[in-house]
């Protein structure tokens, strides 16, 4: 545990900052598994769900949580799966 009280600020921020990635991060996972089942199974509303998970994606990219060229490689890959 930190002594200087600025560290101890750190750590806080890291925390609150840690379980704002997490929940971001849940977020895009569950949309492209969402849009996975959807394409397995044929569902009508596909186009919907690309839409979410593509939107989530950009989202976590602008928040820092994805790297760019991640985030295109996951945005390419829905892309192939809606089209397939």
């Amino acid at each position: 545990m930190p002594n200087i009280k600025s560290a101890k600020k750190r750590v806080k921020i890291i925390e609150k900052k840690t379980a704002q990635n997490k929940v971001t991060k849940k977020a895009y996972k569950e949309a492209i598994k969402d849009f996975e089942a959807a394409v397995n199974n044929n569902a009508d509303n596909k186009t919907e769900l690309y839409n979410k998970a593509v939107s989530l994606v950009d989202k976590a990219w602008s928040k820092g949580v994805l790297a760019r060229n991640t985030a295109s490689r996951k945005k390419a890959y829905l892309g192939r799966l809606l089209n397939k």
